[in-house]
């Protein structure tokens, strides 16, 4: 039977069958796992072979996200910053071209400028608009075009099927950081993407306690991948796996509240006079909502604004006071979140311009009504000091 999707949530990687009628899976705590024979110890053919490669535990979670994605098979690394490293360094060589969005993850490009180009890739950012004008930029050795949509800090929307049909007849691969709209929200393998990165840590886990990423590819990309992958010696430990595994179960409930919380406060946001602009993909006035509307079933919480000038004091004055938004990076828990950020000192061949602070928020699982009035509560501050 075809399980829809909120079906999928609740029973993707469980066999009680062969735990006992246990419901949950086990939590296996492995280095070392036995050979029966000397046959099975050259051969290799048992499911589980050594702790790093994985455990009953480990399959269960990869089993779940890969069915949630819609993808081949998944690998489980030690953070969202690790699935996307070892995914590029799978697919990439010396002397090959990367076509890299210019609204990463910062880390992400991080991780370009200090380690690929060391090593002799190609590395170039292209706007996040292009669309399918990115076949002006690829070259005969692009090797891999990485997207990330929406952006994490300024939540452009990107044409992925363009961007795919496009990539694809350049004998390229298409990288896709799928991490906001979770698999929930965004199917990436049904818009062309070859290889799916996710930063577990966030909405799949949903309780901002775990570092884990995530990536599932194609049949097609999964062997470079997984070779890779064991190469760097990578794997994530039992117990963040087994809570990812509870959390995931919830995410359909998660995921729709703060869908609904991020829109209203979007829409409360959009009509405050300390408010320049909301920018949040769901918006009718968001440059990428027909491309949003067209291509996800819902949106996540997590959107930002750009206030009026406020001077330093000011900014200092409404955020060190709220009692409900926690300053801090990440985002994905239950709690909400609003963080200052400028995009202008990461930006290289597209210009962001604001005018005023701008701030990213996360709305969490609280009363959206205490919500508001934290905020309420932080503009008054802010006026009162901006006079």
């Amino acid at each position: 039977m075809k399980k829809k999707q909120d079906t999928l949530i609740v029973n993707a990687g469980r066999n009680p069958d062969a735990n006992f009628g246990i419901v949950n899976p086990p939590v296996y705590h492995a280095s070392t796992i036995l050979y029966s024979t000397l046959d099975a110890v050259r051969t290799r053919k048992q499911p589980f072979t050594y702790g790093r490669r994985g455990t009953p535990t480990s399959a269960a979670l990869q089993e779940a996200i890969a069915e949630l994605e819609g993808g081949y098979r998944t690998l489980l690394t030690p953070s969202g910053l690790s699935a996307v490293t070892t995914a590029l360094l799978a697919h990439l060589k010396s002397g090959d071209h990367l076509l890299i969005t210019d609204s990463v993850y910062e880390p992400s490009r991080q991780f370009c400028e200090r380690v690929l180009r060391r090593y002799g890739i190609d590395v170039e950012y292209y706007d996040p608009c292009i669309g399918s004008g990115i076949g002006a930029l690829i070259k005969p050795n692009t090797a891999v075009v990485f997207a990330e949509s929406p952006g994490s800090v300024t939540f452009e929307v990107q044409d992925i099927p363009a961007i795919a049909e496009v990539t694809h007849k350049s004998g390229a691969i298409l990288m896709l950081d799928n991490t906001w709209a979770s698999p929930l929200y965004f199917k990436p393998f049904d818009h062309g993407v070859d290889i799916s990165i996710q930063a577990v840590t966030k909405y799949l886990c949903g309780h901002s306690d775990v570092m884990m990423g995530a990536i599932t590819t194609t049949e097609a990309s999964w062997r470079e991948t997984i070779a890779n992958h064991g190469a760097l010696g990578l794997c994530a430990a039992p117990d963040d796996i087994y809570l990812v595994l509870r959390g995931i179960r919830t995410l359909a409930v998660r995921m729709e509240r703060h869908m609904k919380t991020g829109l209203m406060l979007a829409e409360w946001l959009a009509g405050r006079p300390e408010v320049a602009r909301v920018i949040h993909p769901a918006l009718p006035n968001h440059a990428g909502n027909a491309i949003w509307r067209r291509d996800f079933t819902g949106a996540s919480g997590l959107f930002a604004i750009e206030l009026n000038p406020a001077s330093e004091a000011a900014l200092a004055a409404m955020l060190d006071g709220l009692e409900l938004f926690g300053m801090g990076y990440s985002w994905g828990g239950f709690e909400s979140l609003i963080i200052p950020q400028d995009p202008t000192r990461i930006r290289t061949v597209t210009k962001w311009e604001a005018a005023g602070p701008m701030l990213r928020l996360h709305a969490g699982l609280e009363d959206p009504a205490d919500l508001t009035a934290d905020l309420e509560a932080g503009f008054e501050r802010l006026r009162a000091c901006n006079q």
